[in-house]
């Protein structure tokens, strides 16, 4: 096998169905892989089912890091948000943009992580497309990866159900991936040992919708942070959110690192949270549900929703520690680029 990518592996001869069946087959094979069509060939949901699909591409520097790596970013990230629509995630393509002189041994490094993550969240890469671009032109890897889940019959979750009542919850500390990829783009160090926070969430949806039916919406607080994420629900919604500051969870190496670079870490990008609205009377058992769950330990409830007054946008506020109040806005440009 080559060392390293060449242009020939993405021409459609054999030397791209080497790197297909030495690499990618090989990583995570399936069935409907081994198939070699055009096309996967996928069972139809059961009568009253509905499809939920998604897509992403993932182009973050450095490849790998701490918690992970694009791979398994790629595998999180669309299995997270097709599982927000509350369907249960089945199958994901796979698209690797490589360019020439691409590090061979990186890639199956890659593949093996997207295959143990696809495992760990009981999904398949069922079908993919490879092409390779020129040197210099690539920056190493891109990855765009689309999802499949079958959503069940009476299931109905969006970002225009949050109502006046409901609690807001988050399912851990807020800012951990944003810091950590920073801190290696800029070589800095910290006491702490800082891991981005990537990780597949719909088990934790499926156990807290298990827990708490009337689950009004999640939503997974990526590029933007929690911040953006607020602001797009309470808009779709057309109500306000009041969140506490005190309450939301954040380690304290990712707080001292926003403190000291003047970072709102409500703004930071998060790869492994979730952002849960729901109900007031089922709020303490949806907690109990993510807590319970390895990937929601830190969960906690952080605010609530409330009406907007007659004549004005829907806005989020943030209470302080110190007694006072803050608008919270949507991140304004880039904070950081290349973050997913």
């Amino acid at each position: 096998m080559d060392e390293t990518v060449l242009l020939g592996h993405g021409s459609g001869g054999t030397m791209m169905c080497r790197i297909i069946d030495d690499v990618f087959m090989e990583a995570y094979g399936n069935d409907e892989l081994n198939q070699g069509n055009d096309a996967a060939v996928l069972p139809v949901p059961a009568a009253g089912e509905r499809l939920a699909f998604s897509t992403d591409s993932f182009v973050v520097t450095p490849h790998f890091f701490p918690g992970g790596d694009i791979g398994h970013l790629a595998i999180c990230g669309t299995v997270n948000d097709v599982a927000t629509s509350g369907a249960v995630p089945q199958y994901l393509s796979c698209g690797m943009i490589l360019e020439e002189g691409f590090p061979m041994e990186d890639l199956r490094r890659i593949c093996a992580s997207m295959a143990a993550t696809a495992k760990e969240a009981g999904v398949r890469i069922v079908t993919g497309d490879t092409k390779v671009v020129n040197r210099g032109h690539g920056d190493g890897i891109y990855i765009n990866t689309a999802g499949v889940g079958f959503l069940p019959e009476g299931r109905h979750l969006g970002g225009e159900l949050c109502a006046p009542g409901d609690k807001i919850l988050v399912s851990g500390t807020l800012g951990d991936h944003g810091i950590t990829i920073m801190s290696l783009r800029e070589e800095l160090s910290f006491h702490a040992d800082l891991a981005s926070d990537a990780a597949p969430l719909n088990g934790l949806i499926a156990d807290v919708i298990a827990a708490a039916p009337h689950v009004h919406c999640f939503r997974d607080p990526t590029r933007g942070g929690i911040a953006s994420t607020l602001n797009e629900l309470a808009e779709q919604s057309g109500v306000d959110m009041v969140i506490d500051e005190d309450a939301v969870p954040v380690k304290d190496a990712v707080r001292g690192a926003c403190d000291m670079l003047g970072y709102d870490i409500m703004q930071v990008a998060n790869e492994g949270k979730m952002v849960c609205v729901v109900p007031a009377c089922e709020a303490d058992a949806a907690l109990a549900a993510m807590r319970a769950h390895k990937y929601g330990a830190d969960a906690a409830i952080i605010g609530e929703v409330t009406a907007t007054e007659a004549g004005r946008p829907s806005r989020v506020t943030v209470r302080t520690g110190f007694g006072s109040t803050r608008i919270l806005d949507m991140l304004v440009g880039q904070q950081l680029p290349r973050i997913c």
